[in-house]
């Protein structure tokens, strides 16, 4: 059957599903709801001493479209009927040639595309240096070796965004039998720029670029949007539909175009991946999502961005919150903290692959020219409140930011953003403003005898970059699954570990963006980064010492200097 885009087949198909009354003698064990309906009955909750925690009518009707692969339902990974068509649809909608329904987050969509293009042990994979978690558990399970890009740090804000194009070319260069360049676009704060240069430089080296848009779903559904990564020249892209769309939590997709990905193979790392018993609703939730992008067009964003647009008028009338922009004037800059780039040859390693140049040397025109309309990212431009202070005040006025940092709060405005919200924001900040006006004025008459603070100093558990002096790509880093072995390891005090190899992964959370991996040479730049985090009370996993007073390292090859 060829379906049309106001068509959502697979929530129809549950719909049938629950209006036909059928018996269910499958799985799921809760039949429907029925095991429930039992206890909503006063009299059997007063026999068992039952408190008033029951589900709600929202949740035993949920349940009723709660299916599994059954007659008219579809398989998820073999799909040749409604979850077939919902994910051709998809296609259609976001510009792929073929789009994979996850039910595991963009996580799962992560892992399947590096499991595909490391198609063999020791494959080499130029990934961006600040990525997810996901990331680098993907290659733990393909035992890959990656070789980390450093991304543009915007001089005006001090965060991360994306590798430069420079820096991307270095690193194909150096290293042409990489298997694929995995890049992030856009980052938590909604920065980005044109990755149609980058995807060029992949294509003429024969690589596919991956990119992980999770923070991305909407992007070139509206002229006020930035372009897709698709749009661009991406050959996998992983979307959370569920992040600034309007499917479920976990709901995501995988998009796929061109010939330079194996689609066999990705579609048996998918099945790998993801569960064998894949929630219905997630999927529904999924095809409604885009349903509801794919009928509407770009009045899907109209209701919301009017109300980003009054939330911005109105900050003005605020002059103490200061909104993150791209300035492209400051993109033709250095930040003012770097030092001068030593030298300017390139040398060459043992390997007598070339260096790459010092970080601070890479051109910087490319790094941030697009923001995300709908992340307003803030700050107290007085320097009273920090991130987490003031996103503490704003949940006081029942004002929840998606995260906060040491100096930004995220404020994340969707499609389903109101006016009424932006209005409710307005009034908590200017209370805010009006409740630290004391600590403001003290702020301003000490201001003349302070000194000013540093940009070394801003802490962000978010932008886990080291220094100017860092090359611009790593040397190939190993990724395994086999556990490294107690006693090979030692723990060393954190001041004493530059030069020895980590045992374990470091990870400022959230968002889970490794700061160290395991296996990687501890530079003196890490050591004083994690110390400066550490101090400042920034949460880390995967420490054996959960205070950062040590960190463990790998026992074998001596120290280097």
């Amino acid at each position: 059957m060829k379906y049309k885009p106001y068509h959502a087949p697979l929530y129809e198909a549950l719909l049938h599903y629950q209006e036909s009354g059928n018996r269910s003698f499958h799985v799921p064990g809760h039949k429907n709801g029925q095991a429930y309906r039992g206890w909503m009955n006063p009299e059997n909750r007063k026999q068992h001493g039952s408190s008033d925690v029951m589900p709600m009518a929202a949740f035993l009707d949920m349940m009723q479209i709660d299916v599994t692969e059954i007659t008219g339902t579809d398989d998820l990974h073999h799909p040749e009927g409604v979850i077939l068509g919902a994910q051709q649809l998809a296609a259609d909608c976001f510009g792929a040639e073929e789009s994979f329904f996850l039910v595991g987050g963009s996580t799962a969509g992560n892992l399947a595309m590096l499991l595909t293009v490391c198609d063999e042990p020791n494959s080499i994979v130029l990934v961006q240096r600040n990525v997810h978690k996901s990331v680098i558990h993907g290659l733990m399970l393909a035992g890959a070796r990656a070789v980390f890009l450093e991304p543009h740090v915007d001089p005006s804000s001090g965060l991360a965004v994306m590798p430069s194009v420079e820096t991307v070319g270095a690193a194909v260069q150096a290293y042409p039998e990489a298997k694929g360049v995995l890049v992030t676009l856009p980052n938590y704060y909604g920065m980005g720029a044109d990755l149609t240069p980058i995807a060029d430089i992949c294509h003429a080296a024969g690589m596919p670029l991956l990119v992980d848009e999770a923070h991305g779903a909407h992007y070139g559904q509206h002229p006020e949007l930035p372009a897709s990564a698709l749009s661009c020249g991406a050959d996998g892209v992983v979307q959370s539909t569920h992040k600034m769309l309007s499917a479920f939590t976990m709901g995501a997709m995988l998009h796929i175009q061109g010939p330079l990905l194996n689609r066999s193979l990705l579609r048996q790392r998918l099945a790998m991946v993801q569960s064998s018993s894949p929630s219905y609703p997630v999927m529904a939730s999924l095809d409604l999502a885009r349903r509801l992008l794919h009928v509407q067009g770009a009045d899907t964003f109209t209701a919301g961005l009017a109300a980003v647009d009054a939330f911005k008028r109105g900050l003005a009338e605020l002059p103490r919150f200061q909104l993150l922009q791209p300035v492209q004037a400051l993109q033709q800059e250095q930040p003012a903290e770097a030092e001068p780039a030593a030298g300017g040859n390139r040398a060459a390693d043992a390997s007598g692959r070339p260096t790459a140049p010092p970080a601070a040397a890479m051109p910087s025109a490319a790094g941030y020219t697009a923001q995300d309309p709908f992340k307003a990212v803030i700050y107290d431009g007085a320097g009273v409140l920090s991130g987490y202070g003031l996103q503490q005040q704003l949940e006081a006025y029942g004002c929840v930011p998606e995260m906060s940092d040491e100096r930004y709060v995220v404020l994340l405005f969707s499609l389903g953003s109101t006016r009424s919200d932006a209005e409710h924001l307005l009034q908590a900040l200017e209370r805010i403003s009006q409740a630290n006006e004391n600590e403001l004025r003290q702020s301003l008459n000490e201001r003349p005898t302070q000194a000013p603070k540093k940009a070394v100093h801003y802490i962000s558990t978010w932008n886990n970059l080291l220094d100017a002096s860092v090359k611009s790509f790593s040397e190939p880093i190993s990724f395994s699954l086999q556990p490294i072995s107690e006693k090979d390891t030692a723990e060393v005090e954190l001041e004493d570990c530059a030069g020895y190899r980590s045992a374990e992964m470091i990870i400022p959370y959230p968002p889970g963006i490794p700061i160290l991996y395991a296996g990687e040479r501890i530079s003196p730049a890490t050591v004083k980064r994690i110390k400066l985090l550490r101090d400042e009370g920034a949460r880390f996993h995967g420490a054996a010492d959960g205070t950062l007073r040590s960190l463990k390292i790998m026992k074998e090859g001596e120290k280097l200097s």
